[in-house]
């Protein structure tokens, strides 16, 4: 847990144009980034709002064209190469390495925002089996976290969960009418729900172990673009974490971005986010633990043939995370 001090450490380079009015100045003897140009997913939620928050931060650090590539298919964007560097949950990207797509990991940013949300007749993750559980999409990152979850328990997610997708809009209704038995959801479905008083929490990855012990979202980004734009990759990566240090800090603000920008409607529930998701952790927690951690839960259920360490070995490059921790150690 990081104390104010070794935050507002960690911030004191940072633009003034948006979040704390300090004036950034880039290490003089650091190279700009190869290009000017970096794309990052619009993913549909607000746990990944550090790299919503580094927008301004990416412009200092030499980026004159930020794009947010708008859908919720940000691992298939990754596949057709239209996103560069994003922010998602670490166990699709496990699946992509696996079966081929040219990606790497840099960096764990937070562990803990999905919730398993259920009605009074799941009271355990072992009660789901033979209920029916509520999902964006069949191999997305909602139903790969449950997938890992009910396979640590001892359940078969293929044949014990009866699965149903849904839009996330729906969530609240779905649940209240027991259409669903319990919904996998991160923010800010969680906290609607919560608002309006339907379902009960069964699992809360911010809170429950083991899952409260991974990282969670991680920084990914094209091979290619690794390999072609190591600055760049650099400085990316720097301005996320650096917003990750916002959300921790100045939650309130981060809030505010994220109405501003267009990135969520609800002020209240983005604020109660930023103070649930431990974004304070990013310095503490080893993002390789989370890989292993998971691969060998997907490897267990047949959604990944490779071993942890092949992943591993061939699908992260923590470099620059090294160097920036020494960066930005506070």
């Amino acid at each position: 847990m990081m104390t104010r001090r070794q935050v507002l450490r960690g911030l004191s380079v940072m633009s003034g144009a948006g979040l704390i009015g300090v004036s950034y100045r880039p290490t003089a003897a650091e190279a700009p980034p190869e290009t000017p140009r970096v794309r990052l997913a619009a993913i549909p939620g607000i746990c990944v709002a550090p790299q919503y928050v580094a927008e301004e931060l990416l412009r200092a650090e030499g980026f004159t064209d930020v794009e947010y590539v708008p859908g919720p298919a940000t691992y298939q964007n990754f596949a057709a190469g239209t996103v560069d560097i994003s922010m998602a949950f670490v166990a699709p990207f496990i699946i992509q390495v696996d079966t081929g797509v040219p990606i790497v990991m840099l960096a764990g940013v937070h562990p803990g925002c999905f919730e398993l949300i259920a009605t009074e007749r799941v009271r355990a993750i072992t009660d789901l089996k033979g209920k029916t559980v509520g999902v964006l999409s069949m191999g997305g990152a909602h139903h790969v976290f449950l997938a890992s979850m009910a396979a640590y328990v001892g359940l078969d997610p293929a044949k014990d969960i009866n699965w149903f997708t849904h839009h996330p809009s729906e969530s609240a209704r779905l649940l209240a009418e027991g259409r669903v038995d319990a919904l996998m959801a991160f923010p800010p479905v969680p906290q609607e729900l919560r608002a309006k008083n339907v379902g009960r929490i069964v699992v809360n990855s911010a809170l429950d172990r083991p899952w409260s012990q991974y990282f969670c979202c991680v920084v990914t980004a094209r091979s290619e673009f690794v390999r072609s734009h190591p600055m760049a990759t650099r400085r990316a990566l720097r301005a996320i974490l650096k917003a990750t240090d916002v959300c921790a800090l100045q939650p309130d603000r981060a809030a505010q971005r994220l109405v501003q920008r267009g990135f969520t409607k609800e002020y209240d529930y983005a604020l109660q986010t930023m103070k649930e998701v431990p974004y304070n952790r990013w310095r503490a927690y080893n993002p390789e633990d989370a890989v292993r951690f998971y691969a060998l839960r997907l490897h267990e259920i047949g959604m990944v043939k490779s071993s942890p360490q092949t992943i591993i070995a061939q699908g992260t490059d923590w470099r620059f995370l090294n160097a920036l921790k020494k960066e930005l150690k506070g």
